[in-house]
Protein backbone atom coordinates (compact mmCIF):
# COMPACT_ATOMS: atom_id res chain seq x y z
CA UNK A 1 0.00 0.00 0.00
CA UNK A 2 1.47 3.50 -1.21
CA UNK A 3 1.72 6.12 1.97
CA UNK A 4 0.13 8.79 1.80
CA UNK A 5 2.55 11.70 2.35
CA UNK A 6 1.26 15.12 1.43
CA UNK A 7 -1.24 16.93 3.81
CA UNK A 8 -3.45 20.03 3.82
CA UNK A 9 -4.33 19.09 0.21
CA UNK A 10 -8.43 19.49 -1.42
CA UNK A 11 -9.69 18.26 -4.29
CA UNK A 12 -10.73 20.65 -6.84
CA UNK A 13 -13.25 19.32 -9.22
CA UNK A 14 -13.36 22.59 -11.75
CA UNK A 15 -15.78 23.77 -13.79
CA UNK A 16 -16.14 21.42 -16.55
CA UNK A 17 -17.90 17.69 -16.18
CA UNK A 18 -16.17 14.40 -17.94
CA UNK A 19 -19.71 14.27 -20.12
CA UNK A 20 -19.31 18.08 -20.96
CA UNK A 21 -15.72 17.65 -22.04
CA UNK A 22 -16.57 14.15 -23.74
CA UNK A 23 -19.29 15.86 -25.32
CA UNK A 24 -17.31 18.47 -26.50
CA UNK A 25 -14.97 16.56 -28.13
CA UNK A 26 -16.65 14.04 -29.56
CA UNK A 27 -14.32 11.39 -27.46
CA UNK A 28 -15.04 8.37 -25.17
CA UNK A 29 -11.91 7.64 -22.33
CA UNK A 30 -11.11 4.21 -21.37
CA UNK A 31 -7.62 2.40 -20.81
CA UNK A 32 -6.84 -0.94 -22.73
CA UNK A 33 -4.51 -2.57 -20.42
CA UNK A 34 -2.35 -5.11 -22.85
CA UNK A 35 -0.52 -7.66 -20.69
CA UNK A 36 1.54 -10.46 -21.29
CA UNK A 37 4.87 -11.36 -21.15
CA UNK A 38 8.04 -10.03 -22.88
CA UNK A 39 8.34 -10.78 -26.31
CA UNK A 40 4.51 -11.66 -26.49
CA UNK A 41 3.59 -8.86 -28.57
CA UNK A 42 2.21 -6.51 -26.17
CA UNK A 43 3.94 -2.92 -27.42
CA UNK A 44 3.87 -4.09 -31.37
CA UNK A 45 0.45 -4.77 -31.06
CA UNK A 46 -1.03 -1.56 -29.23
CA UNK A 47 1.69 0.76 -31.64
CA UNK A 48 -0.42 -0.89 -34.51
CA UNK A 49 -3.64 -0.22 -32.91
CA UNK A 50 -2.31 3.17 -31.64
CA UNK A 51 -1.90 4.61 -35.58
CA UNK A 52 -4.69 3.17 -36.82
CA UNK A 53 -7.02 4.52 -34.21
CA UNK A 54 -5.56 7.86 -34.60
CA UNK A 55 -6.00 7.92 -38.11
CA UNK A 56 -9.59 7.17 -37.94
CA UNK A 57 -9.28 10.32 -35.53
CA UNK A 58 -9.91 8.51 -32.63
CA UNK A 59 -8.02 10.44 -29.77
CA UNK A 60 -5.50 7.44 -28.43
CA UNK A 61 -1.85 7.35 -26.94
CA UNK A 62 0.39 4.20 -25.92
CA UNK A 63 2.17 4.12 -22.86
CA UNK A 64 4.99 1.78 -22.89
CA UNK A 65 6.56 0.14 -20.28
CA UNK A 66 10.28 0.89 -21.34
CA UNK A 67 9.58 4.59 -22.57
CA UNK A 68 7.86 4.95 -19.02
CA UNK A 69 11.32 3.70 -17.31
CA UNK A 70 12.99 6.72 -19.36
CA UNK A 71 11.64 8.95 -17.43
CA UNK A 72 8.23 9.53 -15.13
CA UNK A 73 9.43 5.91 -13.18
CA UNK A 74 12.97 5.85 -14.03
CA UNK A 75 13.84 5.85 -10.31
CA UNK A 76 12.42 2.39 -9.92
CA UNK A 77 13.94 -0.68 -10.36
CA UNK A 78 12.94 -4.62 -10.97
CA UNK A 79 12.08 -5.35 -7.19
CA UNK A 80 8.40 -6.64 -6.01
CA UNK A 81 7.62 -3.77 -4.73
CA UNK A 82 9.18 -1.18 -7.45
CA UNK A 83 7.29 -3.21 -10.25
CA UNK A 84 4.16 -2.46 -8.04
CA UNK A 85 4.77 1.04 -7.59
CA UNK A 86 5.82 1.33 -11.54
CA UNK A 87 2.32 0.14 -12.04
CA UNK A 88 0.08 1.78 -9.66
CA UNK A 89 1.95 5.16 -11.03
CA UNK A 90 1.09 4.22 -14.77
CA UNK A 91 -2.18 3.14 -13.75
CA UNK A 92 -2.86 6.50 -12.27
CA UNK A 93 -1.29 8.18 -15.09
CA UNK A 94 -3.79 5.89 -17.35
CA UNK A 95 -7.07 6.94 -15.43
CA UNK A 96 -6.00 10.59 -15.89
CA UNK A 97 -5.89 10.16 -20.12
CA UNK A 98 -8.71 8.25 -20.04
CA UNK A 99 -10.94 10.72 -18.18
CA UNK A 100 -9.66 12.98 -20.40
CA UNK A 101 -11.23 11.34 -23.31
CA UNK A 102 -8.23 9.32 -24.77
CA UNK A 103 -7.85 5.53 -25.69
CA UNK A 104 -5.01 5.07 -23.26
CA UNK A 105 -2.92 1.84 -24.46
CA UNK A 106 -0.89 0.58 -21.87
CA UNK A 107 1.78 -2.54 -22.77
CA UNK A 108 3.24 -3.81 -19.42
CA UNK A 109 4.24 -6.88 -18.33
CA UNK A 110 2.57 -6.22 -15.17
CA UNK A 111 3.35 -9.31 -14.07
CA UNK A 112 0.76 -9.77 -10.70
CA UNK A 113 -2.40 -10.17 -10.12
CA UNK A 114 -3.19 -7.58 -7.68
CA UNK A 115 -1.48 -4.68 -9.40
CA UNK A 116 -3.33 -5.18 -11.94
CA UNK A 117 -6.59 -5.34 -10.20
CA UNK A 118 -5.34 -2.20 -8.38
CA UNK A 119 -5.80 -0.38 -11.62
CA UNK A 120 -8.54 -2.06 -12.66
CA UNK A 121 -10.13 -0.79 -9.29
CA UNK A 122 -8.78 2.80 -9.45
CA UNK A 123 -10.63 3.24 -12.72
CA UNK A 124 -13.76 1.43 -12.01
CA UNK A 125 -14.22 3.80 -8.68
CA UNK A 126 -13.82 6.61 -11.08
CA UNK A 127 -16.31 5.21 -13.41
CA UNK A 128 -13.79 4.59 -16.11
CA UNK A 129 -13.79 1.58 -18.58
CA UNK A 130 -10.86 -0.24 -17.95
CA UNK A 131 -10.22 -3.27 -20.84
CA UNK A 132 -7.46 -5.89 -19.80
CA UNK A 133 -6.19 -7.57 -22.86
CA UNK A 134 -4.10 -10.68 -22.08
CA UNK A 135 -1.65 -11.28 -24.77
CA UNK A 136 -1.52 -14.77 -24.12
CA UNK A 137 1.88 -16.07 -26.23
CA UNK A 138 3.44 -19.20 -24.22
CA UNK A 139 6.98 -18.62 -23.12
CA UNK A 140 8.98 -20.77 -25.85
CA UNK A 141 7.70 -18.75 -28.37
CA UNK A 142 8.54 -15.33 -26.87
CA UNK A 143 11.86 -17.08 -26.17
CA UNK A 144 11.78 -17.42 -29.70
CA UNK A 145 11.57 -14.52 -30.61
CA UNK A 146 13.16 -12.68 -27.72
CA UNK A 147 13.67 -9.22 -29.33
CA UNK A 148 15.96 -7.69 -26.86
CA UNK A 149 18.40 -10.67 -26.23
CA UNK A 150 16.34 -10.88 -22.57
CA UNK A 151 15.63 -14.02 -22.29
CA UNK A 152 19.20 -15.11 -23.15
CA UNK A 153 20.95 -12.87 -20.80
CA UNK A 154 18.16 -14.12 -18.05
CA UNK A 155 19.01 -18.12 -18.86
CA UNK A 156 22.52 -16.90 -18.86
CA UNK A 157 22.20 -15.71 -15.38
CA UNK A 158 22.77 -12.15 -16.11
CA UNK A 159 19.33 -11.13 -15.28
CA UNK A 160 17.63 -11.91 -11.94
CA UNK A 161 14.15 -12.06 -11.09
CA UNK A 162 12.84 -12.14 -14.89
CA UNK A 163 9.43 -12.91 -15.45
CA UNK A 164 8.72 -16.24 -16.72
CA UNK A 165 12.25 -17.29 -16.27
CA UNK A 166 13.15 -16.64 -12.14
CA UNK A 167 10.01 -14.76 -11.26
CA UNK A 168 6.36 -15.55 -12.19
CA UNK A 169 3.64 -14.35 -14.57
CA UNK A 170 0.13 -14.42 -13.08
CA UNK A 171 -2.15 -14.70 -15.75
CA UNK A 172 -5.59 -13.29 -15.94
CA UNK A 173 -8.20 -15.18 -15.32
CA UNK A 174 -11.26 -13.17 -16.44
CA UNK A 175 -9.33 -10.75 -18.97
CA UNK A 176 -11.94 -9.09 -21.71
CA UNK A 177 -10.08 -9.97 -24.37
CA UNK A 178 -7.69 -12.82 -24.79
CA UNK A 179 -5.26 -12.13 -27.67
CA UNK A 180 -2.85 -15.20 -29.06
CA UNK A 181 -0.49 -13.69 -30.94
CA UNK A 182 1.79 -17.39 -31.76
CA UNK A 183 1.77 -17.79 -35.55
CA UNK A 184 -0.69 -15.19 -36.85
CA UNK A 185 -0.13 -11.92 -38.61
CA UNK A 186 0.03 -8.67 -36.23
CA UNK A 187 -2.84 -7.81 -39.43
CA UNK A 188 -5.42 -9.75 -37.94
CA UNK A 189 -4.61 -9.16 -33.85
CA UNK A 190 -4.75 -5.44 -34.82
CA UNK A 191 -8.25 -6.06 -36.73
CA UNK A 192 -9.15 -8.22 -33.32
CA UNK A 193 -8.47 -5.46 -31.20
CA UNK A 194 -10.11 -3.07 -33.16
CA UNK A 195 -13.26 -5.07 -34.05
CA UNK A 196 -13.41 -5.39 -29.81
CA UNK A 197 -13.15 -1.62 -28.81
CA UNK A 198 -15.97 -0.80 -32.00
CA UNK A 199 -18.32 -3.21 -30.24
CA UNK A 200 -17.79 -1.37 -27.14
CA UNK A 201 -18.64 1.62 -28.37
CA UNK A 202 -15.03 3.29 -27.89
CA UNK A 203 -14.49 3.98 -31.55
CA UNK A 204 -17.42 6.07 -32.59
Amino acid sequence: MTQVKATNIHWHEGDLSRTDRWNALKAKGATIWFTGLSGSGKSTVASAVEQVLVQRGVNAYRLDGDNIRHGLNKNLGFSAEDRAENIRRIGEVAKLFADAGVLALTSFISPYVRDRDLCRKMHVDSGLPFIEVFVDTPLEECEKRDPKGLYKKARAGEIKGFTGIDDPYEAPAHAELVLKTAGRPIDDCVREVLDFLENKGLTA
